[in-house]
């Protein structure tokens, strides 16, 4: 999977490169893999401005201003949560494209609900914020490294 991560993280450099637009992320599980897989592509400077790593529910509040209300009402496992973490991203970085990432890598910590393997992702754009969930199987790093590759596979959908 990480040649796969890194022949997207090379494409997601160039052709946000050739469109002109910045990218920044908001990581929570991923521990700023994502931001790693993109500055690892020489180049990556001139659209990358930065990842923002939010791993514990008061980083996701005082860094990025997601509302105490959402995580108390939904967790920082969910839409609404991903969704501001996105914004966030975008409103601190200044960049055209925010995208973010929370969730259950496990070995512990899932629930009925949200099993381990669940992860939330947030996209924030001038013009476009939505938020979509995915449930990947595997142990800890193979659920961390499929949900880098979601973060790259949705950028470079939505720059197509």
């Amino acid at each position: 999977m990480k040649k796969e991560i890194s022949e997207l993280s090379a494409g997601l450099v160039q052709l946000a490169a050739d469109k002109n637009i910045t990218v920044a992320f908001a990581e929570s599980c991923t521990g700023g893999l994502v931001g790693a897989s993109i500055t690892e592509i020489p180049g990556a400077s001139r659209i990358f401005l930065g990842s923002a790593v939010t791993y514990s529910n008061e980083a996701k509040q005082n860094v990025l201003g997601v509302d105490s209300c959402v995580i108390a009402k939904y967790g920082a496992v969910s839409a609404d949560c991903a969704e501001q973490m996105a914004a966030g991203a975008r409103r601190i970085y200044g960049s055209d494209i925010a995208l973010s990432v929370t969730g259950i890598a496990g070995p512990e910590g899932g629930s009925q609900d949200k099993p381990v393997g669940t992860v939330w992702f947030g996209y924030a754009s001038g013009t476009k914020n939505f938020s979509f969930v995915r449930r990947f199987s595997g142990d800890r790093n193979s659920i961390r490294f499929s949900a880098v590759r979601e973060v790259l596979l949705c950028i470079v959908k939505e720059l197509q």
